[in-house]
């Protein structure tokens, strides 16, 4: 057999969740794999989001009927797949009479034309059918349907304004948003793919046959050339400077950076339901129970034109996140109920909307073949990324013709092989496994790792053999793990990214993790000589 001409088959561009789900996908078909990240999983995009997988109720404004359809059909697909990190979620929407469209949806302009005289506000008939379509779209084995609530008697009602009368509660899900990204990425190292973080694509020469790429690992502390036959552009906000800079390529297409902003504020309400709340200016925002103690509050939307790494969450958006929550809540939410805040970017094509909240939520796919093969990833959201990889590894197929057939449909990632209602099971087990345990640090550690919390572990007797703890319940063994499974390289990838641990832990107690780290990962003399 002939030795392959190239390094590998297919090199991808980005550790989000796009980059990491057509790797696993593209592994899992046959190919060789070559995945390369400029800084940690996640860190861009994926990470700073509402911890959300949903059928986007309001994309129904926009008349995105694909998009909702097959967002809603994922839901329990993912469910199924990753119960230990992610789980039913019942949201609450309130309604009043004074809840308003979007101005620039398809179906204000319809309704200002037909009903003018409702000037822009959202009658509740037209709230229901929109639910009774979200319930009906995608079909529903796991998840509950739509149903009506008495705000005036229910315990959802007790924090909200009493304005507010009635709701209705329907079903979405949760996510832990970067471990999805990280297992997608150990399931496609499980299936020969090559991952590599802080690894950045400085340029790639394009050749009749393939690629040739420079990539600057800071990691290994080299330069790194590397072949492939095709490339995949998933750099997320970065997917336009990748076009035009590091693989020098003329393109039309141009993606749209959309800031998106949170708070996390102390635990504002008793339940585990969420909030979706309507503003008098037609946006929306959710609070949603987080971290046990915590609620988090968001998104904005709005256009960004700067530097994707230095995005964060300004006191203006601050601002506008307490005072649309306080809306609804009697009691006022200030500046001094936030702890913690954080902003992302998403990568949305430019489909030249008016406005960043009108700009498409679909994915875009497009191939280049006028020369060696790229594929540009536009857009995408975290519900659809496991059909975008399947699309993305389907349109490679004029590249790759011996791809076989997609297979990731209810395929569990690490330490999801277990069904969403035997979770509690699990906690109680390695409770009486492990029974220095507290019971929150239980539930933690399954809703991380699910069945491979006892791996984690190991034969830990005593609280004592896991080893330093750091704060927060992170001992050295799950410190070892994350970096050794994980890919994890720095404090901030343990504690804002592979967990939120951040919250619990001081400063000081962070820094000496940083530093274990840092320890660890320096080269010992026998490999250093």
């Amino acid at each position: 057999m002939a030795e392959p001409k190239h390094d590998t088959d297919l090199l991808v561009i980005g550790g989000g969740i796009n980059g990491v789900a057509i790797a696993r996908d593209a592994a899992g078909r046959g190919l060789r794999v070559h995945l390369v990240e400029m800084d940690d999983l996640a860190q861009s995009t994926t990470s700073p989001s509402t911890n959300q997988y949903h059928g986007g109720l309001r994309y129904r404004e926009y008349y995105e009927v694909r998009l909702v359809r097959e967002s809603l059909i994922e839901r329990e697909t993912l469910l199924k797949a990753m119960p230990h990190i992610s789980w039913p979620m019942r949201f609450v929407l309130p309604f009043h009479p004074d809840m308003r469209f979007d101005t620039e949806t398809p179906t204000s302009r319809l309704m200002s034309r037909v009903m003018p005289w409702m000037k822009g506000r959202r009658p509740a008939w037209l709230i229901r059918l929109g639910l009774f379509l979200y319930d009906s779209l995608g079909g529903r084995e796991i998840l509950p349907g739509t149903r009506t609530l008495d705000l005036r008697t229910s315990p959802e009602g007790a924090p909200l304004k009493s304005k507010f009368a009635h709701a209705y509660e329907y079903s979405d899900a949760w996510v832990e948003d970067s471990r999805l990204v990280v297992l997608t990425a150990r399931d496609a190292q499980s299936r020969g793919a090559v991952i590599e973080t802080r690894a950045k694509v400085i340029s790639a020469d394009r050749l009749a046959d393939g690629w040739t790429v420079h990539v600057e690992n800071r990691a290994k502390g080299e330069m790194q050339t590397l072949t492939a036959k095709a490339l995949v552009n998933a750099g997320g906000p970065w997917v336009g400077d990748v076009i035009h800079g590091a693989l020098r390529l003329n393109s039309s297409e141009n993606v749209r950076l959309v800031q998106g902003s949170h708070i996390v504020t102390r635990r504002l309400f008793d339940h585990e339901k969420c909030y979706f709340f309507q503003g008098t200016d037609g946006r929306i925002i959710f609070a949603i129970p987080y971290e046990t103690d915590y609620t988090l509050i968001g998104t904005t939307d709005r256009d960004y034109e700067g530097d994707p790494s230095d995005v964060t969450c300004s006191d203006a958006e601050k601002d506008y996140l307490c005072n649309f929550a306080s809306q609804y809540f009697e009691r006022p939410v200030t500046r001094d109920d936030v702890v913690w805040s954080f902003s992302g970017v998403r990568p949305l094509y430019d489909d030249g909307a008016t406005s960043a909240t009108a700009a498409t939520r679909d994915y875009v796919l497009s191939l280049d073949t006028a020369g060696a093969p790229v594929l540009n990833v536009f857009g995408g959201k975290i519900t659809t990324h496991r059909r975008l990889a399947e699309h993305a590894v389907d349109k490679l197929k004029e590249v790759f013709p011996e791809i076989t057939a997609p297979w990731t449909a209810g395929v569990s990632l690490p330490g999801g092989d277990f069904q969403v209602a035997e979770k509690p099971a699990l906690i109680a087990k390695l409770r009486a496994d492990y029974p220095f345990l507290e019971d929150a640090e239980a539930i933690r550690l399954i809703k991380a790792y699910g069945t491979e919390a006892p791996d984690v572990l190991g034969e830990a007797t005593e609280r004592s053999d896991l080893g330093r703890v750091f704060g927060a319940t992170l001992a050295e063994r799950e410190v070892l793990w994350l970096m050794d499974r994980e890919y994890a390289q720095t404090a901030a990838d343990v504690v804002w990214r592979r967990s939120k641990l951040g919250l619990r832990m001081t400063a000081e107690e962070i820094e000496a993790l940083d530093s274990f780290m840092a320890a660890r990962r320096a080269p010992q003399p026998e490999e250093a000589a």
